[in-house]
């Protein structure tokens, strides 16, 4: 119990080293359209239509998008980026992502939570090319800061180094799967924080249910 308290009382002291004011995540998506109005809306953008054909192809009968879906999906579009070192995007990974992304807790991502992680997904990639300065395919732990900065993540280093710790391989290089999950969590946990920190101070209260069930599902 001492070994836990201390645990967690180190990473309370990080987190209480950032600035909640300089994430700038992008907006989570709006609550979800019932299933019977997954069709295309009268002032939608032709592109928003567009993808929506898109999302019911990758989607199936149920109009929604399970982490094997997720993980199928992504793992083709790697295949077609060669430039890009990645062992490829897990079931766990997969899951994880559509945890922190799904707002109703189904297990699944509908329209709007795809369309918002597809969207960061694509601004992500074109972030990790950038700042794969020496074109190895990923990105090194001295490129990182830069590159999650860039995200709108501004880290100290003490978290820097527990992300390195968790996502980068020995030599503390990063791949892009990872580099995706890790930016997903960082995303999500983000939005988790600013929709619980009602008065702004960047502190939050939470019991220890609401606590279960934000790091349990993610």
């Amino acid at each position: 119990m001492y070994l836990a308290r201390q645990f967690i009382g180190g990473i309370i002291n990080v987190v209480s080293n950032i600035d909640p004011a300089q994430f700038v995540p992008s907006e989570p998506p709006p609550a979800r359209r019932p299933l019977v109005n997954v069709h295309a809306q009268q002032d939608e953008s032709e592109e928003e239509r567009q993808f929506r054909r898109v999302f019911q192809q990758l989607a199936g009968d149920d109009m929604e998008v399970s982490p094997t879906e997720l993980m199928n999906i992504l793992n083709k579009i790697l295949t077609k980026h060669q430039d890009m070192k990645t062992d490829g995007f897990s079931i766990e990974s997969c899951r994880s992502m559509v945890a922190v992304m799904d707002s109703d807790s189904s297990g699944k991502l509908g329209f709007h939570e795809f369309k918002y992680l597809w969207n960061n997904i694509k601004r992500w990639q074109g972030i990790y090319r950038s700042y794969d300065a020496d074109r190895s395919g990923t990105i090194g732990a001295d490129e990182l800061p830069a590159a999650f900065r860039a995200a709108g993540f501004p880290l100290n280093d003490q978290l820097f180094q527990m992300i390195i710790r968790r996502y980068s391989d020995e030599s503390g290089n990063m791949d892009f799967d990872n580099f995706v999950g890790c930016l997903v969590r960082l995303d999500a946990m983000c939005r988790a924080f600013k929709t619980l920190d009602k008065d702004n101070n960047g502190t939050v209260k939470v019991n220890i249910k609401e606590w279960l069930q934000l790091t349990m599902y993610s």
